[in-house]
């Protein structure tokens, strides 16, 4: 580590210096749900980046792969992201959100007084429901497709992980409906962990936890990580922070215990998912928490990616495609079959990085590689435009999570927010779709069940009854608020009268 730290040039220590800073600024602003999504953006860079340098050896792997002035290039390229990023999120937030800033950040106010409201259980119980009801039609579905094998749906552990829905890497066909499903039951099983780490009545509450044991071990016994956390870290972030009573030394405790859990499983998965399934390998070789096997865990290598990026252009053996990849994330939803020849993503850098010679069903490459957020930047346009591009979308994304914040007791939103945060550690490797989609079917079916209750009708007591518990709800948690009162200013002449 000292020898780490002897040889990286001013350009770390530049961005080390703006990461503090803005951590500061964020820590400074939570009250106005912009400095929690900031301090998450800024936590990301940080272990995707600065944890990069330390954890796969600076010394002994990047200096040694990697020019001076590449490796300089690309902390300067990492510095011009977060200064950006600093520059744009709050403005971006103070323009879109200007009509809600009168309000206090409501993850702050949820801490402070806890998740009793009515009307916030009220809804956290429609939520629940609703969620309930399309997992069943996928239960339905996934039965009809698996026949007998179905038990290994909700139970892989008991034998294989049988999935309904298989698909190609590219998609192909009518894949998009299993793609679809299976988003839709990522988003789903990680609701459930926050009705189950929230909701305040019994029945709900064991009825969420029951979801949670058929539908979490079909994510936690695959191989893939993201999705792992994507459905076991909201609920129980929402637990730790919003339901378990003690001082936060107790919640953090708890929280660093929990990490342990999922450190150690991930391990685990790495360990063994090469050579033999998950299941196989949890049967055979059992999984236990004293194991002492070290397992350097993949993927942490985002700034390495951008020193091969920026070594690619120098040599001239590739070219930013001026959005064009962007665009292939942005049509990504598109089903190939409606459009054939929708653009792939990330194919062109997979080559360069050697991966070409796959079969085509795979789109000619072995595997693809991911450029990391600001990589993906550079990519796109180039080392100056790159960076700050990547920045601005990411600043977006802060908008959009603080908006979910300042109206955080209304339907659905929380689960979101959850969900939106811990994604928001994913899209370190790329600003993609693909990692955003569960979050993005969570927002229609959020505007779907809003929309079909608005047109519901309601009858005269029960309208009388909801406007009564909004209106206390509502008192309660706005009178605990700190509203911006204007300023006025007499003239003497008038202040005298």
């Amino acid at each position: 580590m000292f020898e780490t730290l002897s040889i990286l040039p001013l350009a770390f220590w530049a961005v080390v210096a703006l990461l503090i800073l803005g951590a500061v600024w964020a820590i400074r602003h939570l009250h106005d749900a912009s400095g929690l999504p900031m301090l998450t953006v800024l936590g990301t860079v940080a272990v995707w980046y600065v944890g990069d340098a330390f954890y796969n050896d600076y010394a002994g792997n990047h200096a040694k792969l990697f020019e001076p002035d590449i490796l300089r290039s690309a902390w300067w390229q990492v510095a011009w992201f977060v200064m950006a990023f600093l520059l744009s999120a709050p403005w971006l937030h103070q323009w879109i959100n200007a009509r809600d800033l009168y309000r206090s950040s409501g993850m702050l106010q949820l801490f402070k007084y806890g998740v009793g409201q009515p009307v916030f259980q009220a809804q956290l119980t429609r939520l629940f429901y609703g969620c309930a009801m399309i997992w069943a039609i996928l239960c339905v579905i996934a039965a009809l497709l698996l026949r007998d094998q179905v038990l290994y749906f909700f139970f892989p552990f008991l034998g294989y992980n049988a999935s309904p829905w298989s698909h190609g890497r590219i998609g192909a066909g009518f894949d998009f409906l299993s793609i679809v499903a299976l988003y839709l039951q990522l988003l789903i099983a990680g609701i459930f962990g926050v009705v189950a780490a929230l909701s305040t009545n019994k029945r709900i509450r064991w009825l969420a936890l029951v979801c949670c044991l058929l539908s979490w071990p079909y994510f936690i016994f695959s191989r893939t990580r993201n999705t792992m956390l994507a459905v076991a870290i909201p609920g129980v972030l929402s637990w730790v922070f919003l339901r378990l009573r003690g001082s936060m030394l107790k919640r953090l405790a708890v929280l660093g215990g929990c990490f342990l859990l999922v450190n150690v499983w991930m391990g685990f998965v790495i360990a063994n998912r090469s050579s033999m399934s998950i299941v196989d390998a949890f049967k055979e070789k059992g999984f236990t928490l004293d194991t002492d096997e070290k397992v350097h865990h993949e993927g942490l290598n985002m700034y390495e990616e951008l020193c091969w990026i920026n070594t690619f252009i120098q040599q001239g053996t590739y070219n930013p495609n001026w959005g064009s990849r962007y665009f292939a994330e942005l049509v990504n939803p598109i089903p190939r079959a409606l459009w054939p020849g929708k653009p792939l993503i990330g194919i062109d850098y997979a080559m360069a990085r050697g991966q070409a010679g796959g079969e085509a069903g795979d789109a000619g490459v072995y595997a693809t590689i991911s450029t990391g957020m600001i990589g993906q930047g550079v990519v796109n346009f180039g080392r100056i435009l790159g960076p700050a591009f990547a920045a601005l979308l990411m600043s977006f994304w802060v908008v959009m999570l603080a908006r979910l914040d300042l109206h955080i007791h209304e339907f659905g939103r929380l689960p979101l927010y959850a969900l939106g945060m811990i994604l928001t550690f994913n899209l370190g490797r790329d600003i993609t779709l693909i990692t955003l989609y569960p979050f993005v079917f969570g927002g229609l079916l959020v505007w779907w069940f809003e929309r079909r209750r608005s047109r519901a009708p309601l009858k005269p007591g029960q309208r009388l009854r909801q406007k009564t518990a909004m209106d206390l709800s509502a008192r309660r948690v706005f009178s605990r608020m700190r509203v911006r009162r204007p300023r006025l200013v007499f003239s003497g002449r008038n202040s005298r009268k």
